[in-house]
Formats: C-alpha cells, sequence, structure tokens
C-alpha cells in the first residue's frame, strides 16, 4: 500500500511540475485542443462513447474470468 500511495505522490509531483514547465512556454489544455481541431465537448463525447463502449464488454469479460479465477484459486493447494 505504502508503494502505491509513494508511486501516486510521485506521478502527482511530475504532472505538477511538467503542467508548470508547460504553461511557462503558453501551451495550456485550449491551445492543445484547438491544434487537434477539437473541442473540450469533442473530447468529453469521444470519453463518454468509448466507456459506453468498453464497459459491457468488461462486464461479460468478467462474468467469465471471476468464476474460472475463483475455482482456480479453490483447487490451488494450500500454502504454507
Amino acid at each position: 500500500m505504502q508503494a502505491f500511495l509513494s508511486g501516486l505522490i510521485k506521478m502527482a509531483l511530475a504532472s505538477l511540475i511538467a503542467g508548470t514547465l508547460l504553461s511557462f512556454v503558453g501551451l495550456t489544455p485550449r491551445a492543445v485542443l484547438d491544434g487537434l481541431g477539437m473541442t473540450a465537448q469533442d473530447l468529453q463525447d469521444g470519453l463518454v462513447a468509448g466507456f459506453a463502449w468498453a464497459a459491457p464488454r468488461m462486464l461479460m469479460g468478467a462474468m467469465v474470468i471471476i468464476p474460472l479465477w475463483f475455482v482456480t484459486y479453490m483447487l490451488l493447494p494450500p500454502r504454507g
């Protein structure tokens, strides 16, 4: 758990430093979206559509994988 939190803090700090450096050269999220020819609404619509596509497939996969994992886990010899 400590390694996870340490990694999370390092990632947040690196993101803050990168964002600060990018803002010094005048690169903003709006400028990036304009350069890609997108709006914030286009980005949101794409994320919602991606989630709508992925969620049912993840659920169907979990309905197969979780019972298989459970059976495999129950059939493993005891540790120690």
